[in-house]
């Protein structure tokens, strides 16, 4: 299988340990996705977000600093137990946080979906979230 890596780098009007636990909170999680989370925060702990649309483990955490975890996506044409490795990492910009996440090991074929994806269900709403304290639905064209 040949599989890519996605690159996207996105400024948060917030300081990164507000940003790094809108991922890790299971409730901050649920609330600017809109769907059930379980989110561990140990490393080697498991994740489920988006009601078991994706799932995964912790691979290494540093509170404010950087979140890698594995990925396996419930999408038709990923591979069985395949996961990707997604990184996330926090830099403080003043009362700004610059986020640069990355993912490897993508299947070719679902990364064009996978980098629209994660701004649509995850940048933009995050934003939102930070800005509102509410999620922002997003609707599709």
């Amino acid at each position: 299988m040949v599989t890519k890596s996605i690159k996207q780098t996105i400024t948060f009007d917030a300081p990164a340990l507000k940003v790094y636990d809108l991922i890790m909170d299971q409730k901050k999680h649920a609330a600017f996705t809109g769907t059930n989370v379980r989110m561990s925060k140990k490393v080697k702990g498991k994740f489920d977000v988006f009601d078991g649309y994706a799932r995964g483990y912790n691979i290494e955490l540093i509170e404010g600093e950087k979140i890698v975890q594995a990925w396996y996506f419930m999408e038709e044409g990923w591979p069985k137990d395949h996961y990707s490795i997604c990184t996330f990492h926090f830099k403080p910009e003043g009362d700004k946080t610059l986020l640069t996440f990355t993912q490897h090991g993508v299947p070719e074929h679902k990364v064009e979906d996978l980098k629209s994806g994660w701004k649509q269900f995850y940048w933009n709403p995050m934003k939102a979230y930070l800005k509102t304290g509410v999620r922002k639905v997003t609707q599709e064209m």
